[in-house]
């Protein structure tokens, strides 16, 4: 037997032997929950479920909201929970050079989905610099400023969560953000230009994706027109979510000299002509990747 048929036949045992999972709603979108029992799927949805009630800008009774409702004027006292990623996010902003910025929310929030601004105005709000914290409490130093955790906030919700659960094994899922840990199993990537599976990958250990592109709702302003989707492979969720957004709109020059200062990143990157790039951090997370067309993606893997 030949060593690509190995590799399908690895793949589908992969599939049989994964135990039964459960779907929700969560965040917008929809969350699959695999873990040893069902109360411990519900336990893990229950306890997401709470993060996304204080995180989440959609809710006017969240944190978040509070924050946004009182930019400018006030502090607002928030939880542990929300203290924790907005003090994570304004860390990956320094790193990112700004590049990942929740407080690009002025233009997503304000501008783009309530008109309560202009956009230029907005662009002019956008500076994680002015995100104040004091104690327990929080505030935006000028009106108009808003916090979007969408960048970030799936992921954050999943390590946190992993972190709660304290159990061996399992697998968390939420859009396009993913963690397994404790086993292997087959993963995939969405291929968004020809639809389906871009690739599919067998994990060697741990690990966190995330992925990012504007294919569904253009609300990341990108640097490097011929990239269509960045994915990245990390220890952990928080960081691959938000890397995955910063990556995807630094400029190619950036965007590389960001991979060598953090070598700690794996990258999967496709561009708008089909060809990909992979790095070595990428293929360490992994004993078996298999693109669709194996023969057309490796003679183009070079590429940055």
């Amino acid at each position: 037997m030949n060593r690509s048929i190995k590799l399908f036949f690895a793949l589908i045992l992969f599939k049989v032997a994964m135990a039964q999972g459960t779907s929700y709603y969560l965040m917008g979108t929809y969350a699959y929950i695999e873990l040893p029992s069902q109360n411990l799927n519900l336990t893990a949805y229950k306890y997401l479920k709470e993060i996304e009630m204080k995180l989440s800008d959609y809710l006017d009774s969240s944190d978040v909201s509070k924050i946004n409702l009182n930019a400018g004027d006030k502090f607002v006292k928030v939880s542990d929970v929300t203290l924790e990623a907005i003090k994570n996010s304004i860390e990956i902003s320094r790193k990112t050079w700004g590049f990942f910025d929740v407080t690009f929310g002025a233009l997503t929030i304000n501008a783009k989905r309530l008109g309560k601004i202009s956009e230029d105005s907005a662009r002019k709000l956008v500076n994680f610099m002015d995100i104040v914290i004091s104690g327990d409490s929080v505030m935006l130093a000028r009106k108009g400023m808003s916090i979007d955790l969408g960048g970030i906030g799936k992921g954050f919700a999943i390590e946190k969560t992993y972190n709660y659960l304290k159990i061996n094994s399992g697998f968390i899922s939420i859009g396009g953000d993913m963690k397994v840990w404790g086993h292997k199993r087959t993963l995939a990537i969405k291929n968004p230009i020809e639809g389906g599976a871009l690739v599919q990958m067998i994990n060697s250990k741990d690990v966190s994706i995330s992925t990012s592109g504007n294919y569904l709702r253009k609300h990341i302003e990108t640097r490097d027109d011929k990239i269509v989707q960045i994915t990245v492979a990390h220890e952990n969720s928080t960081f691959a979510d938000a890397y995955a957004t910063a990556l995807f709109a630094m400029s190619k020059d950036l965007r590389e000299k960001f991979l060598s200062e953090n070598p700690d990143v794996g990258v999967l990157m496709l561009y708008e002509d089909g060809s990909v790039f992979m790095n070595k951090k990428f293929r360490e997370f992994f004993e078996v990747i298999i693109f669709k067309d194996a023969a057309k993606y490796i003679s183009k893997t070079k590429r940055r």
